[in-house]
């Protein structure tokens, strides 16, 4: 048995979804968020706040490559794609979907930007992010679901079941 892995950005409902899919599926979860705290023995935001996001992503790169399991959604955190060396170990644990969802709703669902671990140098924004990151979820996704428009995390669930299922029959 496979892994799932989704990747997209901070508030695209990673996390959420995963767990949905996973209960659908009979599946485990596995936040690799958890992984990096764990690992680090510091919260997200405290490494951002105290080592940079540099070294950030030096933790994201080694939590991520130290993932090995089977029969796992895995919800990586949102920069977990921008160090080729991880996205690729997630890429070789099972097909990656990436949850797509329109700046417009990401800034909706985001209130603590500053306080939720992501990993933006200081005066970035949110869409400064999006416009970096978005080529880079294109380049690692097996499945692209578009999540805009009100969609519940519920349904987003749903259909990535139904599109793992016809790419599974394609592969």
């Amino acid at each position: 048995m496979e892994n799932i892995v989704l990747i997209g950005m901070p508030g695209s409902g990673k996390s959420t979804v995963g767990v949905l899919l996973a209960k659908a599926l009979g599946y485990g979860f596995l936040d690799v968020d958890l992984v990096i705290q764990q690992r680090e023995g510091a919260l997200l935001q405290e490494i951002l706040d105290t080592r940079g996001v540099e070294a950030f992503l030096d933790a994201e790169e080694e939590a991520v490559c130290s993932v090995s399991c089977t029969g796992n959604v895995i919800a990586p955190g949102g920069s977990a794609i921008c160090r080729e060396k991880a996205a690729l170990h997630l890429k070789s644990l099972g097909p990656v979907v990436y949850l797509k969802v329109p700046l417009e709703e990401l800034s909706q669902r985001i209130q603590n930007l500053s306080t939720r671990g992501i990993a933006m140098e200081p005066g970035q924004t949110l869409a400064d992010i999006l416009a970096y990151r978005a080529p880079l979820y294109d380049k690692y996704a097996d499945l692209v679901i578009d999540c805009g428009g009100g969609q519940t995390l519920a349904q987003t669930a749903r259909i990535v079941r139904e599109r793992l299922e016809e790419f599974r029959s394609r592969t």
